[in-house]
C-alpha cells in the first residue's frame, strides 16, 4: 500500500514537472529583428576581430573624458569608490605584479588589463554609465587612446585605429593565463 501511494505521488510530481516545460504564452513582446541583434553584437576579441572602422587621438579623448567620464571616474581618473573604479594609475617601475602579493592593490587599466582591445570593447558597450553604447566609433577610439596614454602605455600624441590598437602591448599582459578552451555548440 505504501509503495503504491509513493508511486502515485511520483507520477503526480513527474506530470507537474512535464507541465512546467510547457511555458504559458502571454502575448507580450516580439522576436528581435536581425538589425536589432546586429546592433548589440559588437564584441571585440583580444586579437582585434570585431574592431570597427574609425580613429581617435589621445588629445581628443582627454576632452571627451572630461565631458562624459569624469563625473563618475573623477577628473584625473582616480575613481569614486565604491561604485566607480579608478581607471588611471600604474606602477611607475613597470615591474612585478603586485596583485600576486596584495589583492587589495587598486586595479587600473594601466596595471591590470591584459589587452588594449578589451578597453575599447568595454568602453564601446558599457560606457558612459548613463548612456551605454552611445559613443561613436571615433569617440571610443579617442577615449581608449586617452586612457592608454594616461596610463603611460602609449604616447600622448598617439592616434588609434583598428590596426594600431591591436599592436598595443599592455604592461602586464604576460602575467595572465591564456584561456585556450575551444568553443562550439556546447559552449554557446
Amino acid at each position: 500500500m505504501r509503495t503504491s501511494r509513493w508511486m502515485a505521488g511520483a507520477c503526480v510530481a513527474l506530470a507537474a514537472c512535464g507541465a512546467r516545460d510547457a511555458q504559458p504564452r502571454y502575448g507580450l513582446g516580439r522576436a528581435a529583428t536581425v538589425a536589432e541583434i546586429a546592433a548589440i553584437d559588437i564584441d571585440v576579441t583580444p586579437a582585434g576581430h570585431g574592431l570597427p572602422a574609425g580613429h581617435g587621438s589621445a588629445a581628443d579623448g582627454a576632452a571627451l573624458f572630461q565631458q562624459k567620464c569624469a563625473m563618475c571616474h573623477g577628473a584625473a581618473g582616480a575613481g569614486m569608490p565604491p561604485a566607480f573604479p579608478a581607471l588611471i594609475g600604474r606602477d611607475p617601475k613597470g615591474e612585478g605584479f603586485p596583485f600576486a602579493k596584495d589583492w587589495k592593490t587598486t586595479k587600473t587599466i594601466g596595471n591590470y588589463w591584459p589587452y588594449a582591445t578589451a578597453v575599447f570593447d568595454y568602453v564601446r558597450r558599457a560606457m558612459p554609465h548613463t548612456a551605454p553604447g552611445s559613443l561613436t566609433n571615433d569617440e571610443t577610439y579617442a577615449l581608449t587612446a586617452y586612457l592608454l596614454s594616461a596610463n603611460q602605455v602609449i604616447p600622448a600624441t598617439a592616434v588609434l585605429d583598428s590596426a594600431s590598437l591591436v599592436q598595443v602591448k599592455m604592461p602586464y599582459r604576460d602575467r595572465f593565463v591564456n584561456d585556450d578552451r575551444h568553443g562550439g555548440a556546447v559552449v554557446k
